[in-house]
């Protein structure tokens, strides 16, 4: 079957604050339900600690390394499920699931099969 990858795109939060964890189990929750489909899943760390890679000149240059992400957004990419469905419809059922839906952006993509398989 096909994986897919939902980014979730929220405002950052520290879940180790005790006022986040109702939210904490409802990705838990969310975890449990489809855990048949995921195939992994993290929360990311907050922007603040991301460092950006760049090398200029199509590859040729010498990389460009600065700390932070790339863009200053109000949403930032905070975590990620990848997930193993029948097709792009069972993935976006999946994805409206995720918590996260209900105060930001979930993207959804395809993961590109391996070159050497």
């Amino acid at each position: 079957m096909p994986l897919y990858i939902a980014l979730t795109y929220t405002t950052e939060v520290d879940w180790t604050r005790p006022e986040y964890a109702e939210g904490l189990r409802e990705y838990t929750a969310f975890e449990q339900a489809h855990a048949a489909v995921l195939r992994g899943g993290h929360a990311l760390y907050p922007t603040a600690t991301a460092t950006t890679l760049r090398v200029p000149g199509g590859g040729g240059g010498d990389p460009i390394v600065s700390d932070g992400p790339y863009a200053e957004t109000k949403e930032a990419l905070t975590g990620y499920y990848l997930m193993e469905c029948a097709d792009l419809d069972e993935a976006l059922a999946v994805a409206a699931e995720i918590p996260a839906v209900r105060y930001g952006t979930i993207e959804v993509r395809p993961v590109h099969p391996s070159l050497d398989t």
